[in-house]
């Protein structure tokens, strides 16, 4: 062996080099051989957190309504559209002859619906009449049971019976059903129907046998099956959806159908209550709004209405949180101003809202909600002025509405708007106009590329304590463009919410309420994309946004817990996003982090303060595929797993999968 001698300078110089030497190694690592760091404070507990922190929010688009969440099978039952036999066709089997007409119920009076039709049959065949198209389609399943519905009367003659059948595409029954004892007066008929089979895009036929005139209005078929077993209940598939979210509040009806095109078409919630027949067809304000998605057969029936609103918030555990319009139709359309001197019928909908949702049944619009059958309060707590309006003519608005209805409900909380964009101008001036105010929630909408979520997650960190609260009230990220009909719910932009709402929970002190928008989308009947919940006429599935969306709603804690990432409070250090609360029922430790590196993490996870952990899990959602989406065939390909976690210690080492949104439950002794 030969042996070499070197004097202190040479070693020092080959230590230096050796040090170099393991520098650079340790950098050439790749990133899951490197220990990051994530301290979680246990023994500093911060702020309360709002049980609304994460709610819905909702908004009659892309079919939302009517042919999504209200299961009504039949389109344009009334004949209220324009063209009054839109939807409907005449349907003339086996030979049948006869005239359709549509005639004014009262002419010249203000019923509701004053539309119906006539049915004459001259020869009779297989029976002759109308067939309707639904909702691209006409959903049923095999063995469930529909109700038809129809208000008739007799019209001359005598026809034997209305047949109701239901046909699949190539014209094979999957059901029929009759009625019969048809009189000269208005009468409502009604009978069940059972498929035989299953079609998500039937059609239905409403055929007189025998020879003579009738007259129908209100045609419905209507699913037995809804949620809560209601007779004008809602998609039990898609209310679970919902509630499966554990959403601390609904905000309805939207959204611009609020305002409407012109003040006229504006959404006005005393239309939308009572009996389904007494409730006033309008527009949709999103049918023709796109020139790439023109949807000339969209308007509103009001069969989802404020009072079936209310119910589902209770039927969901949210809290209600309706908004009102300002006198002020949508800006992106005409931009109608109602006059100041006539806003006070505009305020006066909005007491008698309150005085409905939570009045006594002994008063005027108590009475109303008790008739309906809930003759308990809603409790209503918040209520929003106008939906995204901008400039010196909301704050005039706003300004009207808030001196009466605080003088009157004091704790009703009001939601102000900050416009339609998260910065700028308009933006600037609203918030300086709002904090002298004094305003109480103001709401800001975020519609932007994933980069900007990532970027924007200490967006809050450093807003004023003082003053206004923060509703982050509409959020998606844009994976092409605003209102493209390209963008997807891929997990790129769900990845990058994940990672800005890491930082709405940071700041749950000040930001107290936040939804994603919009909520649904029919797979063949939307104007807007991306949304969070997509169906066709018989299935649903949350995309990955949705997933996100429901792993923070559902571990949300009680209690903030301050987080460093690396030693520094900074959210987003290296790719890395976290947030933390306490439970104080459980005694859990719920900690969040988003990995947004392609890289698998392993993370030296810290919960400073505990005295010991005594177990928990871990809940992942994780893609190698930014681009990766859920479907109606795969509504689950992309959602979180759920695994013991091991951890032994107050310090202990959890690998974050690259691209992934990790929720820690642990365990901690205090």
């Amino acid at each position: 062996m030969r042996t070499f001698r070197t004097d202190g300078s040479l070693s020092s110089r080959l230590l230096a080099l050796a040090c170099a030497l393991a520098l650079v190694a340790a950098q050439a690592l790749p990133a899951a051989a490197q220990d990051r760091g994530i301290t979680v404070q246990v023994d500093k507990p911060g702020a309360a957190i709002p049980r609304t922190l994460f709610g819905l929010f909702f908004e009659d688009i892309n079919f939302g309504a009517d042919g999504g969440l209200y299961p009504e099978r039949v389109k344009n039952r009334s004949f209220e559209f324009p063209d009054p036999l839109m939807g409907w066709k005449q349907a003339a089997p086996g030979d049948s002859k006869g005239t359709l007409q549509v005639y004014d119920r009262i002419a010249g009076t203000a019923v509701a619906n004053p539309h119906y039709l006539r049915i004459k049959v001259d020869e009779p065949g297989k029976g002759f009449g109308v067939t309707n198209e639904g909702f691209r389609g006409v959903g049923v399943e095999k063995g469930k049971e529909y109700t038809f519905s129809v208000l008739a009367r007799g019209a001359g003659g005598s026809p034997r019976a209305l047949r109701v059948e239901v046909l699949d595409a190539d014209g094979r029954a999957l059901g029929e059903t009759r009625v019969s004892g048809f009189t000269p007066q208005w009468k409502k008929y009604s009978a069940t129907l059972r498929a035989t089979g299953t079609e998500a895009k039937a059609r239905v036929n409403v055929l007189v046998e025998g020879t003579g005139a009738l007259d129908v209005d209100l045609v419905s078929l209507f699913p037995k099956e809804t949620w809560g077993g209601r007779a004008n209940g809602l998609r039990p598939d898609l209310v679970r959806l919902l509630k499966e979210m554990n959403p601390g509040f609904l905000r309805f009806p939207g959204g611009c159908i609020v305002e409407g095109r012109t003040l006229e078409q504006r959404y006005q919630w005393k239309t939308t209550i009572g009996d389904p027949e007494d409730r006033r067809l309008i527009v949709n304000r999103w049918n023709t709004e796109f020139r790439h998605r023109l949807t000339p057969d969209y308007y509103q029936s009001f069969g989802l209405g404020y009072y079936e609103y209310f119910q589902l918030s209770e039927d969901i555990g949210a809290e209600p949180l309706p908004i009102m319009n300002c006198g002020m139709a949508c800006q992106f359309n005409t931009g109608e101003l109602a006059p100041m001197e006539d806003l006070d019928h505009f305020i006066q909908d909005a007491i008698d809202l309150i005085e409905f949702a939570n009045a006594p049944a002994n008063t005027k619009w108590g009475r109303v909600r008790a008739g309906m059958g809930h003759p308990k309060p809603f409790n209503l707590k918040m209520l929003g002025v106008g939906n995204e309006q901008w400039g010196p003519q909301y704050v005039e608005r706003y300004k009207a509405f808030a001196r009466v209805l605080k003088a009157k409900y004091p704790n009703v909380t009001l939601v102000s708007s900050s416009g339609p964009f998260p910065d700028g101008k308009e933006f600037d001036y609203l918030w300086g106009q709002l904090r002298q105010l004094n305003a109480e929630l103001v709401d800001e909408h975020y519609y932007r590329p994933p980069q900007w979520f990532r970027d924007n997650a200490g967006r809050y960190d450093d807003y004023p304590r003082n003053g206004p609260k923060v509703f982050a009230g509409e959020y998606a990220a844009q994976s092409v463009a605003i209102a493209s009909p390209d963008n997807r719910n891929n997990w790129e932009t769900a990845l990058s919410e994940a990672a800005f709402v890491t930082g709405l929970e940071r700041n749950a002190d000040l930001v107290r309420l936040s939804s994603y928008a919009p909520l649904f989308g029919h797979v063949e009947a939307w104007q807007w994309t991306p949304n969070l919940i997509w169906f066709d006429n018989l299935r649903s599935y949350g995309t990955p946004n949705y997933y996100v969306q429901k792993l923070f709603s559902t571990n949300q804690g009680t209690r903030l817990l301050p987080v460093l990432i690396d030693g520094s409070p900074k959210n987003g250090r290296d790719g890395l996003y976290a947030s933390a609360s306490l439970d104080e029922g459980s005694g859990e430790v719920i900690v969040k982090v988003v990995n947004t590196s392609s890289s698998r993490r392993e993370v030296r996870i810290n919960l400073a303060g505990a005295g010991g952990v005594r177990g928990g899990k871990a809940l992942t959602l994780a893609s190698s595929d930014l681009k990766a989406e859920n479907s109606l065939d795969e509504p689950t390909r992309l959602s979180p797993v759920e695994k013991p976690l091991t951890a032994t210690g107050t310090e202990f080492t959890h690998a974050f999968a690259p691209n992934s949104l990790t929720v820690l439950r642990v365990a901690a002794l205090r």
